[in-house]
């Protein structure tokens, strides 16, 4: 038989871009080709996002525009599978409002991924699951959860893995890379515990279960293998892992093993509950060589009113003085947030108490979001509801006030000293050449970057580079090179795909 090509298709977060990473690897260990362009592959998988409205439609385009290759290109693709967030959120609901699709996949066939495909290359039909709330499929006590197969979990080793996937020896991570980045993500942990009230995640995501730390070094060991400078540590809820493994104390033990990890040059935790962050793990992230004293920080509002009725904990002055605490461990460490304005019940008042919170926090990253009802959650059945001209009105006011306030904040680290991430070389647009990379107080994506000047024509990507901020413009800065270059070992093929 011929082999077989799929390309995967990654929308939404980090933690998708995981689940991709273990479906190929299972995938190229069945003998399926990975092409990256739709056009070339047998069968297009696309990873969706279910999150919010605007995500939700960016997965039903993907789906239909690879769909539409059937057409203008007879014979590749031939099959568009649907898997991810969207597809185990509503399911056999999905597969009848988008028929373009030839399969929607839950969270329960990844393992069997390699199966499924060949079944819908075939022609065979499949009938897709109906939605349930997966946090019923693992035990209410947490520490009962480690040792239950009652679910299976994207991004966990299971007694199912596929032979031939490195390291040999271990715990092994089913995984391979779907691109040549130095920053790669490892997931922590799956699910969720809490019970927000505008949050649908814990429904198709499921309870919360932490990955065993010896899993995650051996995935890490792989992983500087491979040539990745930085981990980016993601799950739903850092500040939870484990609770479920029986010491909730667990991250700050693991966090100094991950950055001795051979080849890695930095570790970054994702998604901190500030409710849940305790001073001991403040002082790790602040504290530890190679770890990166960066607060990814879930306040979501700042008015305690509002945040009962997002059934979350907190106010102002409490946030302010976590921040405290923070900075006091480390001056310059960096700190983002979300925050969601137009709630239920929010009153003019508590758009006062978020500006006010915003006005004082030096936040290096403000995401601003509008409310909306999202389905299975408690805060669509709430009163108060907010027309949407005004929560349009209040997400610009707010993000306005972000957008200034994030430029004060990077305006005050010129002079600062970063140790920058070099991620891509760029010719420009006068024959020079680009140069970007992260500063530790700088997250994939949608933290800003650093433009490095006046580097040698030697340095490459995956360097780290200490140097000094110079210039700021919104929340990306300009730095130049103030001591000597830490260059990794060279890793075949990635430099050439990155420049």
């Amino acid at each position: 038989m011929d082999r077989q090509n799929v390309a995967l298709l990654t929308l939404g977060c980090a933690r998708n871009e995981v689940d991709s990473e273990e479906l190929a690897g299972r995938l190229d260990a069945a003998g399926f080709g990975l092409v990256d362009d739709p056009a070339d592959a047998d069968v297009v998988v696309v990873n969706t996002c279910g999150f919010v409205e605007s995500a939700k439609q960016d997965s039903v385009d993907t789906l239909l525009a690879a769909a539409d290759l059937k057409t203008t290109r007879p014979g590749s693709p031939r099959a568009v599978v649907a898997v991810g967030c969207l597809a185990e959120r509503y399911g056999d609901g999905l597969a009848e409002a988008l028929p373009e699709a030839d399969a929607v996949l839950s969270f329960d066939d990844y393992p069997d991924i390699a199966a499924r495909l060949r079944d819908v290359l075939a022609g065979e039909r499949h009938v897709a699951h109906v939605p349930r709330d997966r946090r019923s499929l693992l035990p209410i006590s947490p520490t009962a959860r480690p040792t239950s197969r009652a679910v299976s979990t994207p991004g966990h080793a299971g007694p199912d893995l596929p032979a031939g996937i490195a390291p040999a020896t271990g715990p092994r991570p089913v995984r391979r890379r779907l691109g040549t980045s130095p920053v790669a993500p490892v997931k922590l942990a799956s699910g969720c515990d809490r019970r927000c009230s505008f949050c649908a995640i814990p429904a198709f995501r499921g309870a919360f279960l932490s990955r065993p730390p010896a899993e995650i070094l051996a995935e890490a060991a792989w992983l500087g293998e491979q040539g990745v400078r930085e981990l980016f540590l993601v799950s739903e809820n850092t500040t939870s892992y484990g609770k479920d493994l029986g010491d909730l104390r667990l991250l700050e033990g693991l966090l100094p093993r991950l950055a001795a990890v051979e080849g890695i040059d930095r570790v970054r935790v994702s998604y901190l509950q500030p409710a849940e962050l305790r001073p001991g793990l403040v002082d790790v992230l602040a504290g530890t060589p190679g770890v990166a004293a960066y607060f990814d920080l879930s306040f979501q509002h700042a008015s305690a009113p509002v945040l009962r009725r997002m059934r979350r904990f907190g106010d102002a002055d409490s946030f302010l003085e976590l921040l405290r605490l923070v900075r006091a461990a480390s001056p310059q460490a960096g700190v983002r947030t979300n925050v969601i304005v137009g709630f239920p019940g929010e009153t003019d008042h508590d758009v006062a108490e978020l500006e006010r919170f915003l006005g004082a926090a030096r936040l290096d990253v403000i995401g601003v979001f509008g409310y909306s009802d999202e389905d299975g959650t408690e805060a669509a059945g709430l009163d108060g509801k907010l027309p949407a001209s005004e929560i349009a009105a209040r997400v610009r006011h707010i993000q306005d006030l972000a957008d200034h306030l994030v430029t004060d904040r990077a305006l005050e680290r010129i002079g600062e000293d970063v140790d920058v991430l070099v991620e891509c070389i760029e010719s420009g647009d006068d024959d020079g050449t680009v140069i970007e990379g992260r500063g530790a107080h700088q997250g994939p994506e949608v933290d800003g970057s650093v433009t490095l000047t006046g580097l040698p024509s030697t340095v490459r990507v995956g360097d780290l580079v200490s140097a000094r901020v110079v210039d700021a413009d919104g929340a990306d800065l300009v730095a130049e090179p103030i001591g000597a270059t830490r260059v990794p070992a060279p890793v075949p093929g990635r430099e050439a795909a990155l420049r």
